[in-house]
């Protein structure tokens, strides 16, 4: 089983803790705070006289690495940056859960999202064995320049994913490996780097005092690097454009339906909360919700330096598609989300259940209601359009559990993931079921939608 019964890590902060976590977590992503660390870096970058300096850390059997991988000469070409490339090892066990189903879901969504980008990675990509894996890290260890690597990262990657051992075994061969030690050092070296700047994964990019992960958050850097006048001149950029989604999408019918799998501690599903439901509304899909129980009340760690990256790439990324996010935050964990949950199937039964969750998560992630007082949750149930006197009356009961736990082993189980929000684009008969996970991945279940109604 993937995560411990609910009961196994249940987390319940006293109300100063949660304050206090409010406070940290405002202060750290504040928009004012950030543009303010951004001057600060593009200061003393002037005062030492030194090139807009990215550094990329890469990580031989991750898709999102070879994705990211294939953007690097772009990168250099269309902006005036310094390259620094460095090879690390994988994340712990702590930062990344469910490690094989991970590898597995990476390599689907490498395939789904690569022709978006004009990047390649195939749909049927071979599984990577350590000994391909030590083969390439050594090609890559004996690049020279960042130049090199970029082009052995990809045809190196290229041959591994699509199951070319031969061609694998002779570009590694010519590319002047580094030896064993060499290999090691050079890992363990952009590791502790990667550790010492305060991350965890790989295909992620770092520039001034901020992370960037993979192609899906490069538009991020490239914003920033046109606002310091780094773009060179005729360069056509955006390399990696944010995709968009079409604001006026075609219907598509009740005969299909996006199941939603949101949970009420989740920052990504905070901000992609009613993006979502527009999304249904707009294309006239059949909206199922089936909310899960936060990771870490299902016994799955998150580390601080992951939890960190997560709020700041949650506010990051809602502001750039105005989404209102993180003016406030009371951490919702434990009682709370398992009282608002009591609460949810009355609610649905009031045609409400839609509302209620929206008000718990906008009262948690965007007002800084403290959900864990009687006071917070009655604001939750009167904005979501629901009576109190009804709602207190039965608050606190388990009428929610089995539910929950069946929305979790069927995201689990059926669509092999166990992260949120999660979404599966179901019908009309006769059409496979396409899912994905991720709030940056709304375009993509968008863009299903899209192709179903062209099917009609």
């Amino acid at each position: 089983m993937a995560d411990a019964p609910r009961t196994a890590s249940r987390s319940n902060p006293s109300h100063l803790e949660r304050r206090l976590s409010s406070w940290y977590l405002r202060a750290a992503v504040s928009p004012r705070r950030r543009a303010a660390k951004r001057r600060a870096a593009e200061k003393r970058r002037q005062r030492a006289g030194e090139p807009h300096r990215v550094e990329y850390f890469h990580l031989v059997d991750d898709p999102y690495s070879h994705l990211a991988a294939q953007l690097l000469d772009r990168l250099v070409e269309c902006y005036d940056v310094e390259l620094v490339t460095h090879l690390v090892g994988p994340p712990s066990d702590a930062n990344a859960p469910e490690r094989a189903l991970l590898a597995a879901y990476a390599r689907k969504d490498a395939a789904d999202v690569a022709p978006h980008y004009g990047l390649t990675f195939p749909r049927d990509a071979a599984v990577p064995t350590p000994d391909q894996v030590a083969r390439i890290s050594s090609a890559l260890a004996g690049a020279k320049d960042p130049t090199t690597f970029a082009a052995r990262a990809t045809a190196l990657g290229d041959a591994l994913w699509s199951g070319a051992k031969d061609r694998l075994a002779g570009l590694a061969a010519d590319a002047s490996p580094a030896d064993e030690a060499e290999t090691a050092r050079r890992i363990a070296a952009g590791t502790e780097r990667r550790r010492k700047l305060g991350h965890y994964a790989g295909a992620m990019f770092y520039y001034g005092g901020e992370w960037y992960w993979g192609i899906d958050r490069l538009y991020h850097l490239e914003q920033r690097l046109a606002e310091l006048g780094a773009t060179r001149p005729e360069a056509r950029v955006p390399i990696a454009p944010c995709p968009a989604i079409d604001p006026e999408p075609p219907k598509v019918g009740e005969d299909v339906a996006l199941e939603f799998f949101p949970s009420l501690r989740s920052p990504y599903t905070a901000a992609a909360y009613e993006p979502t439901l527009a999304l249904a509304q707009a294309t006239g899909a059949r909206l199922v919700l089936r909310p899960v129980l936060p990771m870490v009340m299902r016994g799955a760690p998150v580390t601080l330096v992951k939890g960190s990256y997560i709020f700041f790439d949650t506010k990051r990324e809602a502001e750039a598609r105005g989404i209102r996010y993180g003016r406030s935050f009371v951490d919702p964990v434990g009682p709370p989300v398992e009282r608002a949950y009591s609460l949810f199937p009355w609610a649905r039964e009031r045609g409400r259940g839609a509302e209620l969750l929206g008000a718990f998560l906008r009262a948690a992630f965007d007002e800084g209601v403290d959900t864990s007082r009687e006071a917070g949750l009655r604001h939750v149930v009167e904005a979501a359009g629901l009576p109190w006197s009804e709602a207190s009356a039965i608050l606190g009961n388990e009428d929610w559990c089995a539910e929950l736990e069946a929305n979790r082993q069927a995201m689990y189980r059926e669509l092999g993931l166990w992260g949120v929000p999660s979404y599966r684009v179901r019908g009309p008969e006769g059409v496979a079921d396409f899912s994905t996970w991720g709030q940056d991945r709304l375009w993509l279940v968008a863009a299903e939608l899209r192709a179903r109604a062209a099917q009609r």
